[in-house]
């Protein structure tokens, strides 16, 4: 199939290589000439563990091109992914300008029946706004698509090529056919394509990450509870992850989540609700909750240190959202540097993917390290905020040396209790027994 891709952020490049590995002929579009370019002569704009692979194979084969020009890439395209940001607003609510704006765009341009595909997470009702606009500026027959996006970064090249299940929102025969056969190869294993009206299909997505974002808020408030009453944390999770009416993934406390989708998806679906006359209690409170939870190292801290941190040189592991990605959008890793400034400390950090990101945000507000040891360097404490693999098992002797203080604040439980306790470090993790 011929398929144009409208958009090379996270979900479009993604999407574009996955489809061109299964023999499609994909043409990716961006209006960032300089993107494009790069990309044209092999540069790939994102990290994600495998997408190298494919996005090279299959430029090579000529099943992968880039372009700036919309007309060109959508010329001969039976299907047209909209991968687009739609980024909060003041008010939370996703906004839908460079969707609609490219629905406008495509609609003066399109000769021939397209199917219109919305890939973006978008409010309950996107895809009739789209349809709209191609009613009111052609009279070439389109249909418009809900298909929400299930990736995970830092797996989503697994994801897409081996999907959970696929979720097609159309009441058209004839896009439903379309969509049946550019999903075929992708699960073979018999995992579902799930079609079903449009409006539900935007729901689908929302309730997807809010229920997500949901359970690991509650995990991370049964951790602060454990800290209260004495309680192991790790022992409650997985004496409720044994059940398998709740399942053991999404039960890690930690200190919140972070990225591009559930703290943006959470907030649109709350102001979704609003705007329908509906007080979604639970996901207001998810909000307030994980908000305050992205800091919870800084309150340890400054409960240990009786109040004052200033002066302090802290060094911190993890900027980016989680493992495996460079994303640093909503990272807990951000608040806390926040803070610590704001209380006069300074800090360190290295991240094996972020740095780059954060450099470009923060510049010299922080120090950088090419290595997690050189990070140490004269610090007073160790501030863990992402779950690297490198991370789990360091060398704690080579940390001993470098470190002032042989403490560390943990935010995302990496190491077991009896061994700090053996090496002797003051090591304060989340809901779990504190080591002095």
């Amino acid at each position: 199939m011929k398929i144009a891709v409208i958009g090379t952020g996270y979900v479009g490049l993604v999407t574009g290589t996955c489809l061109a590995e299964t023999g499609n002929t994909v043409i990716c579009v961006d209006v960032n000439a300089a993107k494009v370019q790069k990309m044209q002569e092999g540069e790939i704009p994102i990290y994600e563990p495998g997408l190298d692979v494919l996005f090279h194979r299959n430029i090579a084969q000529d099943r992968l091109t880039f372009t700036t020009d919309l007309a060109a890439g959508i010329k001969d395209a039976q299907i047209i992914f909209m991968a687009l940001p739609t980024p909060p607003g003041g008010d939370g609510a996703a906004d839908l300008s460079y969707i609609l704006g490219a629905a406008k765009d495509i609609s003066k341009l399109v000769t021939d029946y397209k199917v219109i595909v919305n890939k973006s997470t978008v409010p309950v009702g996107t895809a009739d706004k789209v349809q709209a606009v191609f009613k009111e500026h052609t009279s070439v027959e389109i249909d418009v698509v809900s298909n929400p996006e299930f990736l995970r970064e830092g797996v989503a090249v697994d994801d897409f090529m081996k999907p959970d299940r696929v979720v097609i929102g159309t009441k058209s025969e004839r896009a439903k056919k379309l969509m049946a056969e550019l999903y075929g190869p992708y699960v073979r294993q018999g995992n579902p394509i799930l079609f079903m009206d449009e409006r539900s299909s935007e729901l689908t997505k929302y309730a997807a990450n809010s229920f997500l974002a949901t359970k690991i808020t509650f995990m991370n408030e049964i951790a602060n509870l454990c800290e209260i009453v004495g309680a192991d944390v790790d022992a409650v999770r997985k004496g409720i992850g044994s059940d398998d009416r709740i399942g053991k993934r999404f039960l890690f406390p930690g200190i919140g989540y972070g990225g591009s989708c559930f703290p943006k998806d959470v907030q649109a679906l709350a102001k979704s609700a609003d705007e329908n006359s509906y007080d979604f209690q639970i996901l207001k409170a998810v909000m307030e909750v994980n908000e305050r939870q992205k800091t919870i190292l800084v309150d340890k801290l400054l409960k240990y240190y009786k109040g004052d941190l200033k002066g302090k040189h802290f060094a911190l592991w993890g900027l980016a959202f989680k493992p495996e990605t460079d994303d640093i959008r909503e990272a807990p890793a951000l608040y806390i540097i926040d803070d610590l400034i704001k209380h006069g400390a300074t800090v360190t950090a290295f991240d094996p993917e972020g740095m780059e990101n954060v450099k470009t945000l923060l510049g010299d507000k922080i120090s950088y390290a090419s290595n997690q040891y050189d990070a140490l360097k004269d610090a007073d404490a160790l501030l863990i905020a992402t779950e690297w693999s490198v991370f789990r098992n360091p060398d704690f002797d080579k940390m001993e040396e470098s470190l002032s203080n042989k403490v560390i604040f943990d935010g995302r439980n990496l190491y077991d209790l009896q061994k700090m306790i053996d090496l002797g470090y003051y090591y304060n993790s989340v809901g779990r027994k504190l080591i002095i």
